[in-house]
């Protein structure tokens, strides 16, 4: 049945919550207020109060990761995942970000600078800033998050206000705030969590209408107060430029300062009589309407020099210059970012010494680590979004293993490859090395993921993959890797032939891995017979036991008994590389390990042994490889028998490791392929 406008009217009405409504769009008295903020003191924190308590109120997890303890927020992750904003990967960066917000909560100094977060294009500089804006959009709006602000009482009823949204506490003189705040602490307790103060003043708009109205009520500022103010709750917003600032520069002939500090109305000129009056000038600059919360500059060094002489005041002073009017104060986060070029012009341009000293620089590389890459293309590319395509396995893996393999750099120990260097970081063991070494890795290359291919290119090529290919069902990664390799010869950020040979060989590194991965997972598909495999288990385990106890092996055919089968056991150990010097001690640890279990009266299966199955299937696959006759698919002449065999492999393919029909058929022809030129080699 259809849907009629009324059915639809009360979908609409189900989700109306009018008492939450009430609660956000609330107002009243100052007096009102002061109750407020005896009971709930933190509806008077400062903007980066406010930002770090947000990140905390998502939670945090610890962790240890290489001997390093690593603090994990989740609101990069759960909050970023939830508006499909995650960030993977920058665990430690974003610890140092937090860490940033935390020492200018508690005014150790860097809530006067700007906070400038520097790295390669496409390393989530943008996408940390607008989690952080949003997060506190939606923070503001909550209990834990709210804060307030206030309007004066204007003509026929009307309410004016104030134009920065500032603190209604700002309203009390400054001689009567050390009695004040006496007065609320008192009662506070252990709830204040910040020092509790009172501080800035009042912009030039609501400092004009208080001495208006102070000389209304002949000085009396409590009736003043009570009779001309009302306070309501601030919602912060980026949409309605309450609290949240953005400003990207633009063409530098048209730049303008006023579009930071506000304009003169020159229609209200000739209305109040002066430029010079406040109610004749817009406070709406973006660091006037970011006054209580956060304001984003992008690509901030592309700034005309008179912009960063306001950001200088506006970071360190917390005070800004509107156009005809004294100082005004401002309590605001400021995040800029930033790329590699730019930062270097900031390094080498003397003039900007006094910017570079007001600065925290914050580098944001390209995620190295591989588990974390392939999270940021799950994202845009799963089954959710990608509907009528099947993506082949390993090929998000393959286009993000290539990412990271550009970024790392070249491993001063002899005896590790790059592509080993990429798996230790993604928490493969490897002989030889241990957590040590990995941290010692990263310290000799403290410039890796500050270069490299960004996450848009991979995004890009995958996306022409999806639709490059309209009569295939499914994509795989050669039809990526093709895309990513094709595209190289336009991309604009390859600035060298050295460079653009690297990356190209780097690809070729991949295509081996990926090869070696699905020759093992069609091997393990032909030997994922579980019958077969216990058989084979159960015949490895008697002669073993037979050859550590110096016994004979019951023969089930004739019933005699026979000498512990040697040739059966090397050929499965040799599968894992078990020398001949090492069998015996590798047999008595078989043994000692199935003792150890049956002392806990458990019963050994050959899967709770990890090498010693990958042997038997390696062993399994060998014996069966000749009888499936895989390579017969390469002559395309394949006998009935045959068809059945690969069908089943295929379908255990499809079942276990996540192929459809045609992309299982593709890797099946690949493997194919690689066996028979193996066979041609011999």
């Amino acid at each position: 049945m259809n849907a009629t406008g009324k059915d639809i009217l009360g979908v609409i009405r189900d989700h109306l919550n009018l008492n939450d409504y009430r609660k956000v769009h609330w107002e009243g008295s100052f007096e009102e207020y002061l109750d407020i903020v005896r009971d709930n003191p933190e509806v008077t924190r400062t903007a980066y109060q406010r930002l770090y308590d947000m990140i905390l109120s998502h939670g945090v997890d610890d962790r240890q990761e290489n001997k390093e303890k690593t603090t994990r927020y989740k609101f990069f992750t759960e909050f970023g995942e939830k508006h499909d904003d995650a960030v993977f990967g920058l665990d430690r960066i974003l610890m140092q970000l937090v860490n940033a917000f935390k020492s200018a909560a508690f005014e150790y100094g860097t809530e006067r600078r700007v906070l400038l977060l520097h790295g390669p294009v496409g390393s989530s500089k943008s996408t940390i800033a607008r989690l952080l804006k949003r997060g506190l959009e939606e923070y503001a709006r909550t209990d834990a998050g709210m804060l307030f602000s206030f309007r004066w009482k204007g003509p026929d009823d009307t309410w004016l206000k104030d134009p920065m949204h500032s603190e209604p506490l700002q309203l009390i003189p400054p001689t009567m705030r050390p009695a004040i705040i006496a007065r609320l602490s008192e009662t506070f307790g252990d709830k204040a969590r910040y020092p509790f103060q009172i501080k800035g003043d009042l912009s030039p708009y609501s400092r004009f209408m208080f001495n208006e109205r102070l000389a209304k009520y002949q000085g009396d500022i409590s009736a003043m107060l009570a009779n001309e103010i009302q306070v309501y709750r601030l919602i912060l917003s980026e949409q309605d430029r309450i609290g949240i600032g953005t400003f990207q520069p633009k063409d530098e002939k048209n730049q303008d300062s006023t579009e930071l500090t506000g304009d003169i109305n020159y229609r209200k000129i000739a209305e109040f009589g002066s430029d010079s009056d406040p109610r004749a000038f817009n406070f709406d600059g973006e660091l006037n309407i970011a006054n209580r919360g956060l304001v984003e500059f992008i690509e901030v060094l592309k700034l005309d020099v008179a912009f960063l002489y306001d950001l200088l005041g506006a970071s360190q002073e917390h005070k800004i210059k509107p156009k005809k009017f004294a100082q005004t104060d401002i309590d605001e986060v400021i995040l800029a970012h930033t790329n590699e070029p730019e930062y270097r012009r900031l390094q080498n341009n003397e003039f900007m010494e006094a910017l570079r000293d007001r600065t925290v620089k914050i580098d944001v590389p390209y995620v190295t680590r591989l588990s974390d890459e392939i999270k940021i293309y799950e994202k845009s590319f799963n089954t959710e979004r990608v509907r009528g395509k099947h993506i082949a396995p390993h090929t998000i893996e393959v286009a993000a293993m290539w990412a990271v393999l550009t970024r790392l750099e070249q491993p001063k120990h002899a005896n590790l490859t790059l592509l080993q260097k990429m798996k230790l970081y993604n928490g493969k063991s490897l002989p030889g090395f241990t957590e040590d070494n990995i941290i010692e890795l990263k310290r000799e290359a403290p410039q890796e993921g500050m270069h490299g291919i960004s996450p848009r290119y991979i995004q890009d090529k995958v996306s022409n993959a999806l639709v490059a290919h309209p009569d295939e069902d499914n994509i795989n990664p050669f039809m990526v890797m093709h895309e990513l390799e094709t595209g190289l010869r336009h991309h604009s950020l390859i600035t060298n032939q050295d460079q653009l040979q690297h990356f190209k060989e780097l690809l070729q590194v991949v295509r081996q891995e990926y090869e070696d991965v699905v020759k093992n997972e069609v091997q393990r598909a032909i030997a994922a017979d579980e019958d077969a495999l216990s058989r084979l288990c159960h015949n490895y385990i008697d002669n073993v036991k037979a050859y550590t106890q110096r016994e004979k092996v019951r023969n089930r055919f004739t019933g005699g008994y026979d000498e512990p089968d040697e040739r059966l056991m090397r050929s499965i150990e040799e599968k894992i590389d078990i020398p001949d010097s090492r069998k015996d001690d590798f047999r008595r640890e078989i043994m000692n390990y199935i003792g150890a279990l049956a002392i806990d009266g458990k019963k050994f299966d050959y899967k709770t042994n990890e090498r010693l199955m990958k042997a038997l299937e390696l062993k399994l696959f060998e014996d069966q490889k000749d009888t499936i006759k895989l390579t017969s698919l390469v002559s395309n002449v394949v006998d009935k028998a045959t068809q059945e065999k690969i069908d089943v492999v295929k379908g255990r393919l499809i079942k276990y490791y996540g192929y459809n029909e045609s992309s299982a058929t593709d890797v099946l022809t690949f493997v194919a392929s690689i066996f028979a030129r193996g066979q041609t080699k011999k």
